[in-house]
């Protein structure tokens, strides 16, 4: 399968992960401009008339530069839709999403049928994330353009599958475009995301630490001081399975190594449990490589710089003997 268009403009195999309440059109702006794919939670526009004015924001913003910027024209932006029951805001949410003609949605938690045929209506793409074979079967099955492999090491509501396993998997039957999740924070990385048969890979972690994002400053330094073993793996916060700064559990008053198991029907993604997002925040093991809170240019910037170097590296014939 070829890949769609819209991708033609990206610097970088890059896809921005949405952050829920750290993603907004600042965010956005800053990291399609960059070249990379930006992306937000449409709930994370409170109330849901707000969603409306961030997309008028960012595709005016976005105009503005490719007319400025001809020859750097910015990359797509995508906005994250949970399609779970509790999602009490899905069905206005999409109409401005329609009304706005956005390029790409990416869907959560449950696949649905009718909110792809929704986006294919105006013309976008969706992205389906999952987090194992099954599910992504499923995905496709209703009627998802792509995928996003969230293995072992993602921040937020991850899996626990090895990316080479998940990878291999799903590329055995699926040739549509894939994105690799799970600690992705380096060039070299997104490399090696390609050579496991991604057509992109899907950070979001890094960018907590820029100064775009909008997070709690204690937050964005909790990234650039913490690494992988301070990264702790619960259920206890939405009901499903995610990846937590071992830090914010243990300020929020709860012991991280003896958290209680959550029921997986009592699951919420924007109601009461929101401000257990505001207090125990979300993040992945790949934030080791994080070292300093910057602009998200910067950090694109860098991870081109290590992409073209890695792949320099690679192009040279290292392993001279390796065919004899």
């Amino acid at each position: 399968m070829a890949r769609p268009a819209l991708f033609d403009s990206l610097r970088l195999p890059l896809i921005c992960a949405p952050l829920f309440i750290i993603s907004n059109p600042r965010t956005v702006i800053a990291q399609c401009t960059a070249g990379v794919v930006g992306s937000f939670p449409a709930l994370n526009a409170r109330p849901a008339a707000m969603l409306d004015e961030w997309l008028h924001e960012i595709t005016e913003a976005l105009a503005a530069w490719d007319r400025d910027n001809p020859d750097r024209p910015a990359a797509p932006f995508a906005v994250n839709q949970i399609v779970h029951r509790s999602n009490d805001r899905l069905e206005t949410d999409m109409a401005v999403c329609e009304k706005h003609k956005v390029p790409m949605v990416i869907t959560s938690l449950g696949a649905r049928e009718e909110v792809n045929q929704a986006v294919h209506g105006w013309g976008g793409i969706t992205m389906h994330d999952v987090i194992d074979n099954r599910f992504a079967h499923k995905a496709v099955e209703k009627g998802a353009d792509g995928l996003i492999a969230v293995a072992a090491g993602a921040g937020g509501h991850a899996g626990a599958l090895s990316p080479f396993a998940l990878m291999q998997e799903i590329r055995d039957w699926f040739d549509g475009p894939l994105a690799l999740s799970g600690a992705i924070a380096t060039g070299r990385s997104i490399l090696s995301a390609q050579a496991m048969g991604a057509d992109f890979a899907y950070s979001g972690s890094m960018f907590i630490a820029t100064e775009e994002a909008n997070a709690d400053e204690r937050y964005k330094q909790m990234v650039v001081d913490s690494g992988a073993s301070d990264i702790v793996y619960s259920n206890l916060f939405t009901g499903v399975h995610g990846n937590y700064l071992r830090g914010s559990i243990e300020n929020a008053g709860m012991d991280p190594d003896d958290l209680p198991t959550s029921d997986p029907s009592k699951m919420d993604f924007g109601g009461s449990k929101a401000k257990a997002w505001k207090d125990v925040w979300g993040c992945g093991q790949g934030i080791g490589t994080v070292k300093a809170v910057e602009p998200v240019a910067a950090k694109v910037e860098r991870l081109s710089r290590e992409y073209h170097a890695a792949k320099a590296e690679l192009n040279r014939d290292a392993y001279p003997d390796a065919a004899a």
